[in-house]
């Protein structure tokens, strides 16, 4: 389960799921507005679909290398959606 606070939805997911996919299949928007028309299309290049992990961090897989560059100057509890696998219940804050 994937419960996104800004939006007041939560999403039933099966385990291993990419959190940027099923954002977008669910219609949550991820991206604020230059990331709507930059992103790289979940490859984890642009940095754009940055989402803050509110509970739950320790369902998700771990860092890639991708974030931890991306991410060097963020909260620890901040990921790139596109990178992030989910395997448990996790809240989640888009845009922050």
């Amino acid at each position: 389960m994937i419960k996104f606070l800004n939006e007041d939805r939560e999403v039933v997911t099966a385990d291993g799921a990419n959190l940027r996919l099923k954002a977008i299949e669910n219609g949550v928007d991820i991206y604020k507005f230059v990331g709507k028309m930059m992103n790289c299309g979940g490859y984890g290049q642009c940095g754009t679909c940055i989402v803050e992990i509110v509970e739950g961090m320790e369902n998700l897989s771990p860092l890639t290398e991708v974030e931890k560059r991306k991410l060097k100057n963020k909260p620890d509890n901040y990921r790139l959606a596109c990178q992030t696998l989910v395997n448990g219940p996790v809240t989640v804050k888009t845009k922050p």
